[in-house]
């Protein structure tokens, strides 16, 4: 029973996470169009940030130890936040919510690329090489699907592109030292160091004198702060404690198919033919990207434990 009970709970995370991860792409587009852009990104931030931090703090969890470790992890919030939300967020004036979440998908692949240059890391086979040429014909035909309805903006897709990239190099800057202090500090630290790149780049653009008050703007930007930071921070973390990496990342599998239909549902934004297609080869590159990555972890894995039998 006692397992049960602990797997339900599991499951309900990964689907908070599968679900309010997906909705924050909506969250995004209704807040941009009432609200500058970078500004609106760190404010969120910087309040998720503090919250973060101050709960580290009413619960006497652990802080990064040093400044080195500080510094660690507002590199990686810099990376993700400032350089990957902050661009999503951008983009996302012109882009519709679920061609952003489906091009921000492409993460993965991005990362076994960026891992092919760092030594020690997992490389992928064949099926990962052909997953990499799936997924991003997928891209091609999405950008090339030419005008019409439901069609991309070029600079909000370069944009969206440069953000899974930057969201990417910090993931894989991430795995490349050992952290100090408590999960809920660090993903803090990441938060606030984002939050204040974000706000930074918005003042230097001129944003301030953009601010205009709505019940619509506040409201997305609570929700996000809410839901999608420190609701789904921690239920992605907590997934993370209890199933391996790769399944834990098949939420990405499902933010697509959330931000289409709640686009299409709330906003009216189209859904057609090419992006259903274009959604589909994408996400079956990512998944073999993800399968090659996860089948060359256990070989390494076995190869280790071998090695240390033979020790014995």
């Amino acid at each position: 029973m006692v397992f049960k009970s602990e797997e339900s709970k599991v499951i309900s995370a990964y689907l908070a996470v599968c679900i309010l991860w997906g909705s924050t792409y909506l969250a995004i587009r209704i807040g941009v169009s009432a609200f500058p852009p970078e500004l609106f990104a760190g404010i969120r931030f910087l309040l998720a940030g503090t919250m973060m931090l101050l709960y580290a703090k009413f619960k006497g969890l652990a802080f990064p130890s040093d400044l080195k470790s500080i510094r660690d992890q507002s590199i990686v919030g810099l990376f993700l936040l400032l350089g990957g939300n902050g661009l999503v967020v951008w983009a996302e004036q012109w882009v519709n919510s679920g061609i952003a979440s489906l091009l921000v998908a492409t993460i993965p692949l991005y990362m076994a690329v960026i891992e092919l240059f760092v030594p020690g890391r997992p490389r992928i086979d064949f099926k990962g090489w052909l997953g990499l040429i799936i997924g991003f014909s997928g891209v091609a035909l999405l950008v090339l699907s030419g005008p019409g309805e439901g069609s991309t903006d070029f600079r909000g897709t370069v944009a969206l592109l440069l953000a899974a990239f930057l969201w990417a190099v910090g993931s894989v800057y991430s795995k490349g030292f050992t952290p100090t202090g408590s999960v809920v500090s660090n993903i803090g630290v990441q938060m606030l160091a984002g939050g204040i790149g974000l706000s930074i780049v918005g003042v230097s653009l001129g944003e301030l004198s953009r601010i205009s008050i709505s019940a619509k703007g506040i409201g997305a930007m609570l929700y996000l702060v809410v839901f999608g930071s420190l609701i789904g921070y921690s239920s992605y973390i907590y997934i993370l404690q209890k199933w391996p990496a790769a399944k834990a990342g098949t939420y990405a599998y499902v933010n697509p198919p959330v931000a289409f239909l709640l686009g299409a549902l709330i906003l009216d934004e189209p859904f057609t033919l090419t992006l259903l297609v274009s959604t589909a080869v994408i996400l079956t590159g990512v998944l073999l990207v993800q399968l090659s990555k996860t089948k060359n972890n256990r070989k390494e894995k076995a190869m280790k434990e071998n090695t240390q039998c033979k020790d014995l």
